[in-house]
């Protein structure tokens, strides 16, 4: 399964980004797909995940401001960001995965995308 993320860029507070995630290859219906993020100097964090069924689930610090969609037919899940801070800058991670986690995001990761960059200032 290869993974490639786009949509990243610069915002201003305040601001909203789309991310997309389009993956190849074979992914059951039984794993879920997500977003993870890593700011400077932090560890990796799960902020979103996806059910094949298209059910959602958010880590609690984002839920009410992002949102994670996906488009079957097109092999891509999104990640709707909104109402930006400078916080939210980072590199930002699609993954596959086999399990929601307790924190409710993909876990378990199978596959990983090379990232694409957030910055909000």
């Amino acid at each position: 399964v290869q993974l490639v993320e786009s949509g990243g860029g610069s915002a201003q507070s305040g601001g909203s980004l789309r991310l997309s995630c389009t993956h190849s290859g074979y992914i059951s219906s039984r794993q879920c797909m997500g977003w993870y993020r890593q700011a400077p100097g932090k560890a990796r964090e799960g902020i979103a995940g996806i059910r094949r069924n298209g059910e959602p689930y958010y880590a609690s610090s984002e839920k009410g401001r992002f949102t994670i969609t996906q488009d079957n037919a097109k092999n891509t899940i999104y990640l709707q960001m909104n109402s930006l801070t400078p916080e939210d800058t980072a590199m930002y991670y699609c993954a596959a995965g086999t399990r929601i986690s307790v924190g409710d995001y993909c876990d378990d990761t199978t596959a990983w995308g090379q990232g694409t960059q957030v910055t909000v200032s």
